[in-house]
């Protein structure tokens, strides 16, 4: 298979670090994104002229553009673009700081558009490519007490990456969202943030956080990141790959529920049609 070149954000730790190294130790050509691209010097020093570091803040758009100009000047194109740069800290909605909660969305959402939205023109012009968007099994679960801008940013994410798959299929560009479960990443350590918790939300946001500082994480992001780069030599993706056995139960067990809950509300959805029965008898009242 011809050598692919990959841009990927956040490249200085956790599951960028892992997916820069599977895809050079496969013979690859890696565009390693960072906002302090000096931490991406043994890469370099280890693989000379296959990887690129480039001081990227996916925040700052301009920023993005001239960190895809930069790699199409040195490789000539992208073919496998990771969204991965992105941080949770934890506290509850009501009382999260508004500017933390925003700049997290600011990341964790805007700045995979930013990067997406920059790459367009050139995966269009070079026949097509594959853009990957690390989100997490919250991302299609949700409900983690605590992580109020972190899932909603996700939610927005696929969102937006489905939307992305519709408009920009004619051009040859395929889509991948990424869905973990709990890693060996730095995600739950350094990484986060615990803002004020106040004594009513220990139950729901203080559980979720010892829960996520006291466990062991399963999921081994070099493993990880060798799958990802199996995958993506394929002709056919999924558009969703959920990655660790907790993220398959979690989505498995969600996807039953949807399922179960809209078949028991079928006659009642219906009914707001014109022409449909109506009214019709609601569902018991009773579990």
């Amino acid at each position: 298979m011809a050598t692919q070149t990959w841009f990927i954000t956040g490249s200085s730790r956790g599951f960028g670090r892992s997916l820069a190294l599977a895809a050079l130790e496969a013979g690859d050509q890696v565009v390693a994104t960072a906002r302090r691209p000096e931490q991406l010097a043994d890469l370099t020093e280890r693989f000379g002229d296959k990887v690129l570091p480039v001081a990227l803040d996916v925040t700052d758009a301009a920023a993005a553009a001239a960190a895809l100009d930069a790699a199409r000047d040195r490789f000539g194109r992208i073919d496998v673009l990771v969204n991965n740069a992105g941080y949770a800290n934890v506290a509850p909605v009501e009382t999260a700081p508004e500017d933390d909660f925003r700049r997290q969305f600011e990341t964790n959402f805007w700045g995979a558009y930013n990067v997406s939205k920059a790459a367009l023109p050139l995966l269009k012009a070079q026949g097509g490519g594959i853009v990957v968007q690390f989100s997490s099994v919250g991302g299609r679960v949700g409900g983690s007490a605590g992580l109020g801008s972190y899932q909603a940013a996700k939610f927005a994410l696929d969102g937006l990456t489905r939307v992305l798959a519709a408009e920009t299929a004619p051009f040859g560009i395929r889509y991948l969202v990424v869905e973990p479960s709990g890693f060996a990443t730095d995600w739950a350590g350094s990484s986060m943030e615990i803002q004020d918790i106040p004594p009513e939300y220990q139950a729901t946001v203080g559980a979720f956080t010892e829960r996520a500082r006291g466990s062991r994480m399963a999921g081994d992001p070099d493993r990880a990141a060798g799958i990802l780069v199996r995958v993506v030599k394929r002709d056919r993706l999924p558009t969703h790959l959920l990655l660790g056995e907790t993220a398959v139960r979690m989505a498995l067990g969600h996807s039953r529920q949807q399922l179960a809950e809209a078949e028991e509300w079928q006659t009642v959805s219906v009914s707001a049609d014109f022409g449909a029965e109506y009214p019709v008898a609601l569902p018991a009242d009773t579990e």
